[in-house]
């Protein structure tokens, strides 16, 4: 499949500098981190929640996992972990479990775990299990300029 199209439309409409990484098929953003041979830290692993509001995309490094309570308390929400078919339907041309971390592409707004906000380069996944988008610290930084930094995770 390759990169999905909104991504890129949205990567390329923002005018930041990406790359796009080719990989071994995975299933799980620590497995994605293992055989592209990248710091799973460096991993953002997108979590789409939802309550009677809207959606939230909780993006949080590979080797974290994400505190609900925390993240529901900070932002004053009862969200729940999104069922796989509704997460389908929202990133409708991406594979199942390949969402990507620029849930406001797709209309998601998106909280940002405080602990990416200070790596020197993000991976993503670009819309599929063989596939990441790579971009420099900074980058990352200037495309989620305008979201909420939290932390709302704690490292495994």
């Amino acid at each position: 499949m390759g990169v999905a199209s909104t991504i890129q439309a949205y990567l390329d409409s923002h005018r930041v500098a990406y790359e796009i990484i080719e990989h071994p098929e995975t299933k799980t953003a620590k497995q994605t981190a293992e055989v592209a041979h990248i710091p799973a830290d460096q991993m953002a692993k997108p979590v789409l929640l939802g309550d009677d509001i809207n959606y939230l995309l909780a993006i949080i490094p590979a080797t974290h996992r994400l505190d609900l309570d925390r993240l529901n308390q900070v932002m004053a929400r009862s969200l729940e972990v999104v069922e796989e078919d509704e997460v389908a339907m929202t990133f409708n041309d991406c594979e199942t479990g390949a969402i990507p971390a620029v849930g406001e592409a797709y209309g998601v707004d998106i909280v940002l775990d405080a602990a990416l906000t200070h790596q020197t380069r993000v991976f993503f996944e670009a819309g599929d299990h063989q596939h990441l988008v790579q971009m420099d610290g900074d980058e990352f930084r200037l495309l989620t300029e305008h979201v909420p930094r939290v932390q709302v995770s704690h490292h495994l």
